[in-house]
């Protein structure tokens, strides 16, 4: 670790000219005279569309790095479709391996969702392959690779697909935002590291000088996390150490501008297609209502600020009446960078950047003991500390959790696991103004599908984050011997259980299900969902024939281990 913060010195050494240039000593967003970027990336559209997955420097904040694109973009361009068409993607692949394209959100035949070894063989180098289906939905969505580690090389884009019945959330202006993150350190080089060390790329550790200001945990608190091996820090495995977080492709500094007229209304469709990144999101001095959820219309509800997890989607309405710049804001989770764009009336206008938030500290609810660290002092009879019980943090209590693999991949289980739903969000819980939680969300439209659940299923997301080992109910999927079997038509209850101190957004292909909150009949649909450290979250789906890969979209997580497949039969004749 001394070796990286002393290449970082360096790095500034180099950038300040002798000391020269004190301006570099700030936040890349921060710097004066930034470029300006207006636009979203180029747009497809039609019956036939074509796509071309090839290699390509790119330049971010001013730098030149490689990227894996199609039809030459990072992003790639934004496919629009309509409700009700039928489309044809042909797929051509100019690189030197096996690629791929998944339609993430999208209801398709599942010989087309694009996963090499579980709907298909890939696409070859050199070869061509064709994507055909109705379009059965509207709404924004996205598409990325499944091979490898392409998609944190940058291959992925949106999809906006118009309604064939009248938008119920009109707008006068229309705008993608999509969040993602960009390394200059290839992907393999960066899982490589993460697998040799627990926290490489943790800049933000405890300190002594934040033990003295009081910013961290007490000493008492800092003991109790050392005796369990548990660094409260570690809330991301790839940091802004290794990434630039973008805005449709563009850093910091490139400052995106999307433009409005006073008193407009524009409707802003965030996608984080972040590899390893959630992101907090708000634009200061506007209200978003939040209108759509994974593609799916909810009743709006207006807030300051909502976390988004990797592969989620919200469209935001937002109205600025006066005739002035406001940022856009997309901070890492962990707080160790932000993405930063402009919403203005004319180009080259600015507002003022806020600073990073000071970062969250991970509770011992995130541990799964159903409450913080905080609440286990003060509990004597006559107000006193209480010593906190010795726990032994491998946890492994098979009572805890029936049916899950106990071994090396299984760091510990959550003790007491609850149901987070109407929670924020790590690192939010006193943001001072109004965060989106998933109990917000009311479905717009009736569910299609209202019946009970025939039966019940939990679903435990394991891990070791020290060895780099992630799996379900304890096994990595290169060790499991069956998928999760499923009849055409089932309705089924799934409960998410994680027994980690990572949130995890966790996406099933081909269906949406319908999370257990809300009104009955109107809950929420969605594709992906965040299962907060030491949370638990249910809900309910209608199993659709096919094999469906399911797993978390943190992308690292997912190539470590933590994926499985769905299986549904019969499949309507289809060979299996």
């Amino acid at each position: 670790m001394r070796d990286l913060d002393r290449r970082r010195l360096l790095q500034s050494t180099v950038a300040l000219g002798g000391g020269l240039a004190a301006s570099a000593l700030l936040p890349a967003w921060a710097q004066a005279a930034p470029a300006v970027v207006a636009g979203e990336p180029p747009v497809v559209s039609g019956t036939d569309i074509a796509l071309t997955i090839g290699h390509a420097a790119w330049t971010i904040d001013g730098r030149s790095g490689h990227a894996v694109t199609v039809n030459g973009s990072l992003p790639g361009p934004i496919i629009r479709l309509k409700e009700g068409q039928t489309v044809r993607l042909s797929v051509t692949n100019r690189l030197a391996e096996t690629t791929s394209i998944h339609w993430h959100g999208i209801l398709l035949p599942f010989q087309m969702d694009g996963v090499p070894g579980v709907t298909f063989p890939g696409i070859p180098p050199g070869e061509t392959f064709v994507y055909e289906f109705p379009v059965r939905q509207s709404g924004t969505y996205w598409y990325h690779s499944h091979s490898g580690l392409q998609e944190q090389e940058g291959l992925y884009g949106p999809i906006v697909i118009e309604p064939a019945a009248p938008e119920p959330a009109p707008a006068d202006r229309d705008y993608v935002v999509m969040l993602s993150d960009y390394s200059f350190i290839h992907a393999h080089k960066i899982f490589e590291k993460l697998k040799q060390q627990s926290g490489v790329f943790n800049y933000q550790r405890q300190t002594v000088a934040g033990l003295l200001a009081g910013k961290d945990q007490s000493l008492k608190d800092r003991i109790e996390w050392a005796r369990m091996r548990m660094d409260p820090t570690d809330i991301s495995d790839v940091t802004g150490a290794a990434y630039t977080f973008l805005i449709n492709g563009h850093g910091p500094t490139d400052n995106w501008t999307g433009l409005f007229k006073p008193g407009e209304r524009v409707k802003l469709r965030f996608i984080n297609a972040g590899t390893q990144s959630v992101f907090d999101v708000r634009i200061p001095g506007l209200k978003m209502t939040v209108v759509a959820a994974d593609g799916q219309n909810v009743r709006p509800v207006e807030v300051d600020e909502f976390q988004i997890g990797n592969a989620e989607t919200f469209d935001v309405i937002v109205q600025p009446m006066e005739d002035k710049a406001f940022t856009l804001v997309a901070e890492s989770v962990d707080r160790s960078g932000m993405a930063r764009a402009t919403l203005a009336p004319g180009l080259g206008m600015t507002a003022p950047v806020p600073p990073l938030r000071a970062r969250p500290l991970a509770t011992m609810r995130d541990m799964g003991m159903g409450m913080d660290m905080g609440a286990m002092h003060g509990m004597g009879a006559h107000g006193g500390d209480v010593a906190m019980p010795a726990m032994d943090m491998s946890m492994r209590n098979p009572a805890n959790a029936p049916g899950v693999k106990l071994g090396p991949g299984v760091q510990m289980i959550a003790p007491m696991p609850v149901d987070r739903t109407g929670e924020p969000g790590q690192g939010l819980a006193n943001a001072g103004h109004k965060v989106l939680v998933y109990r917000d969300l009311v479905a717009l439209n009736a569910n299609p599908d209202t019946r009970t659940p025939s039966r019940a299923l939990d679903i435990h997301l394991t891990g070791n984050m020290e060895r780099f080992m992630w799996g379900f109910d304890g096994e990595k999927f290169s060790e499991t011997t069956k998928p999760y079997a499923f009849e055409k038509g089932e309705r089924v209850r799934v409960t998410l259980v994680n027994d980690t101190m990572m949130a995890h957004p966790i996406h099933l292909h081909g269906h949406f299900f319908e999370l257990v909150t809300g009104p009955a009949g109107h809950r929420p649909r969605k594709h992906t969902v965040m299962v907060l450290p030491g949370g638990k979250v249910s809900w309910d789906f209608t199993a659709e024939p096919g094999d469906w890969a399911f797993h978390c979209h943190m992308l690292y997580h997912m190539h470590a281990g933590m994926f499985q497949v769905f299986s549904v039969r019969p499949m309507d004749g289809a060979a299996a």
